[in-house]
């Protein structure tokens, strides 16, 4: 993978566990958790957000089996596979919810500036 260096102020979102950026070399979201980092087109990045979001953290909570102390996370057509706990899970989750609320503000922001006309 590319690796592409951004200056901090290009952050998309930060937690504890990560961050994320878009990478306008390659035109992709970078997501860097627990220290790894992935790259995603756009589609590919809302794809796995929504699969992490799917998730049931409540279910995985009230099982007392050992099975469900932790969850396999993979990213279809990407490097991402881990057996993430239940905090993980939340820490990840808002690590791209968060990106994905500031690709769309962006976004609106974008369409609203595009459209003032400059006399």
């Amino acid at each position: 993978m590319m690796k592409c260096i951004n200056r901090i102020n290009d952050f998309l979102f930060e937690n504890k566990k990560g961050y994320s950026y878009q990478c306008e070399l390659t035109n992709t979201i970078i997501i860097n958790f627990d220290g790894n980092d992935t790259s995603y087109k756009i589609k590919d990045f809302l794809i796995f957000q929504r699969m992490v979001n799917r998730v049931d953290i409540l279910d995985m909570l009230y099982n007392l089996s050992d099975d469900c102390d932790y969850k396999l996370i993979e990213a279809t057509k990407r490097n991402f596979s881990k057996q993430l706990t239940i905090c993980e899970i939340v820490q990840l989750r808002e690590l791209l919810n968060g990106t994905k609320f500031t690709l769309v503000l962006y976004s609106m922001l974008s369409e609203v500036l595009n459209d003032i006309a400059i006399y």
